[in-house]
């Protein structure tokens, strides 16, 4: 039996004993004005919190409990005692560097660290054999990135090493990547979806890859050992194999059986190349790492053997199928569809982890709680949750003016009208742009030919078959030249060559094959040719440097459009002058969609504004606090009136400009001869389709011409192979006659 895939586990940190007593009377003593022997037993039992919590346990499970309890405990009282100081020393997880501070923020942060690195280490122990093992492992993988995450949002500045931006981004990755590599398992385990296992193996393999190289500059550093960015890059060798492996039985059941060869000739590559690290790797390990298992050069060299065997003996048979059933044509591997990539692990918030009854259980309470009432602490958050039902309440407002503004526009079609309306008021519609499309059409087609054109590929696959007829004549030729039993009749007494040398009937058999295969090519290049002149002198024009003549030309063709194309509205008097009104009123309303949009930008300023200014507010109300909390909340809460006053002035006047764009819309739509414009421009949009659908066919056909071309190039590549083949083995037979 295969040893499951080692996991890498976070190193720990450790830390000296601290005497947080005299800190915790001293704050006790002056801020609250009360004696501090009366909490001599919880200034001890907090104490306690933390020896436990530092010290080593029995087991991981034992240690997260405790330091899971003990980083509760300090948020509490970081609640009560804001002002709070207090020495603290951690060594560094991995240089083992003493740090010290004094500074309530660099103890929870590295108990988080700390609880971090017993969740790797508990997800790393576990027997993902069994079902419980395998979930436990996945769920405190994703946790350990979640507080991980937590620590590099919420400590920028770090102290130590081990706490560090590009550190702390690395240790994500590879957890997160250790448990996507547990999900695969999991699915290759429940036999799930081949298309399904190779995209999440795609997705490991990602992972392991740029978790490998962020560690090799830590390696590099010396920060980390070199081991693990030695089985960082073995993973991403075994995953990208596997991803290749498992799309490449996709590819085969879905009749592509040269993608199919390809993929698994890739795979095994990878996997002979994870395979041959593997084995360097478990002979030069020796076990030093406290991170790693005690089994992990043998444990990976077994999967990475077990799976190059599997995929050498795939690619075999796909190779022995491939010569003698399919035949089919090997692409180069870097023109292959990448695989899909999935996410299926994802970090779990330290809010979602902590926020379950059985961790809030684990806290416990507040070993302070009758320390200070907590109407105090209530009423501060409170007040910041009132801060923040006000920035979500003013959000909402912008969104839905936004929303109500686009709708209105939309409503009353005005953007997409005025397009008409300029046109009119130009004097007359005229063609001045190529549709988006055609534009597409004719730079992908000019790329085409540019690279390797229709007609070089037609002379390429004429030659190609004039290659194959030539050498499959020749072969006749010399067979039938050469026939044994003239030579045996006219020179009986000399022939004295084997029967069996002369068994030619193969031979001829193969070119029968051959004529009736050229015969049915033959077909489908007239097919191909036939397609090529429907579309070619549609292409010629797609392709023309006067392309906005032609498509103006093809536009004026049908008679039902006489004088759609340019109306001459300068003839009368009166239409020049509603023309002039026109345009009047077109400036008009673009004149106010100009202050829609500055007024949505404004309005957008205003609520940046309000967000920074909550910012800076703090969390804490004042204190003293002579008229009470909810009082001083309240007052607090009334400095971010202006931004809300503003936001709802911005509102009003979109609503006063919104009423101008209708009313100026309504008197523009009075000012068209009734049916008559709106005729002509439906009338002139229904032919501008009419063409793009005649050029779209078009280019369809094109794109048809261009796979057949390759296909029939391809089909005689293999026939000059194979004709120069039966040339040399008619030679051969013709020499030993």
């Amino acid at each position: 039996m295969v040893s499951q895939s080692p996991m890498i586990s976070i190193p720990k940190k450790s830390s000296s004993d601290v005497d947080w007593i005299p800190s915790i009377r001293n704050l006790i003593a002056k801020s609250y004005g009360i004696s501090p022997d009366d909490y001599t037993a919880e200034c001890q039992v907090l104490q306690q919190c933390r020896r436990d919590a530092v010290k080593d346990a029995n087991s991981n499970a034992i240690a997260h409990d405790r330091l899971s309890r003990y980083f509760g405990q300090l948020e509490f009282l970081g609640l009560r005692f804001p002002e709070i100081r207090i020495d603290s020393t951690w060594n560094d997880a991995f240089s083992n560097k003493q740090i010290s501070q004094t500074s309530l923020a660099y103890e929870k942060v590295s108990t988080l660290f700390q609880i971090a690195a017993t969740q790797s280490a508990i997800a790393a122990s576990q027997n993902r054999t069994r079902p419980e093992g395998l979930k436990l492992a996945f769920y405190y993988f994703r946790a350990c990135a979640g507080i991980l995450t937590y620590i590099a949002e919420s400590f920028p500045h770090a102290p130590s090493t081990d706490l560090s931006s590009d550190v702390i981004s690395s240790l994500t990755g590879i957890v997160i990547a250790q448990a996507t590599e547990i999900f695969l398992e999991k699915v290759i385990d429940e036999k799930t979806a081949h298309t399904l296992i190779s995209k999440i193996a795609s997705q490991t393999a990602h992972l392991y890859t740029t978790s490998a190289k962020e560690v090799k500059e830590l390696a590099y550093k010396g920060i980390v050992d070199h081991k693990w960015d030695t089985i960082l890059q073995i993973k991403s060798k075994y995953f990208a194999s596997l991803a290749q492996y498992y799309r490449g039985i996709v590819d085969d059941k879905a009749g592509e059986h040269g993608n199919a060869l390809v993929r698994f000739t890739l795979a095994e590559s990878l996997a002979n190349e994870a395979n041959q690290d593997a084995t360097s790797f478990n002979a030069l390990y020796a076990c030093s790492v406290s991170s790693l298992p005690f089994d992990v050069g043998s444990a990976i060299l077994g999967r990475t053997r077990t799976h190059l065997f599997l995929c050498t003996e795939r690619r075999s048979e796909a190779t022995y199928e491939n010569d003698l059933i399919y035949i089919a044509a090997l692409p180069p591997h870097d023109t292959l569809p990448a695989i899909e990539k999935v996410i299926v692990a994802t970090p779990v918030s330290i809010q979602e982890f902590y926020g379950t009854p059985d961790m809030r259980q684990v806290i416990g309470l507040d070993i302070f709680s009758r320390l200070i009432p907590l109407n105090m602490h209530k009423s501060t958050g409170a007040y910041m949750e009132e801060k923040a039902e006000l920035i979500r309440r003013e959000v909402e407002l912008a969104e839905s003016a936004d929303t109500e503004m686009c709708s209105a526009l939309d409503a009353i079609g005005v953007q997409v009208g005025l397009a008409r309306f300029k046109v009119i008021a130009d004097g007359g519609i005229d063609v001045k742009d190529i549709p988006r499309d055609m534009r597409r059409w004719r730079e992908d087609i000019g790329i085409m030919e540019g690279r390797k054109g229709v007609d070089m590929l037609m002379r390429e696959l004429g030659n190609l078959k004039a290659s194959v007829k030539n050498t499959l004549g020749s072969v006749l030729h010399d067979l039938e030249s050469r026939d044994h039993k003239a030579t045996q009749v006219g020179h009986n007494h000399l022939c004295a060559q084997d029967r069996s040398a002369l068994s030619d009937g193969s031979i001829r058999t193969e070119l029968n094959s051959q004529a009736a295969a050229l015969d049915a090519a033959a077909l489908s290049d007239d097919q191909v040719i036939a397609l090529w002149d429907s579309v070619k002198g549609i292409i010629g024009l797609l392709l023309s440097d006067n392309l906005v003549d032609v498509f103006r030309s093809n536009l004026q063709k049908t008679p039902q459009m006489d004088g759609l194309l340019y109306l001459d509205l300068s003839s009368d008097p009166s239409d020049e002058r509603k023309r002039r009104k026109i345009k009047q009123c077109i400036g008009e309303i673009e004149e106010r969609l100009k202050k829609l949009k500055g007024i949505r930008s404004e309005r957008s300023d205003v609520l940046k504004d309000l967000r920074n200014k909550v910012a800076q507010s703090g969390d804490a109300l004042p204190l003293p606090l002579p008229s009470g909390p909810s009082f001083i909340a309240s007052t607090e809460l009334e400095k971010f009136k202006f931004y809300q006053q503003r936001r709802h002035e911005f509102d009003c006047h979109q609503q006063v400009v919104l009423q101008e764009i209708t009313l100026l819309w309504k008197n523009l739509q009075d000012m068209e001869t009734p049916g008559l414009y709106a005729k002509r421009w439906v009338e002139r949009e229904k032919r501008v389709k009419e063409v793009v659908r005649t050029f779209a066919r078009a280019r369809d056909g094109y794109m048809q011409v261009q796979d057949g071309l390759d296909k029939g190039i391809r089909f005689y590549q293999q026939l000059v192979t194979f004709s120069e083949t039966l040339r040399q083995r008619a030679i051969s037979i013709s020499n030993s006659k």
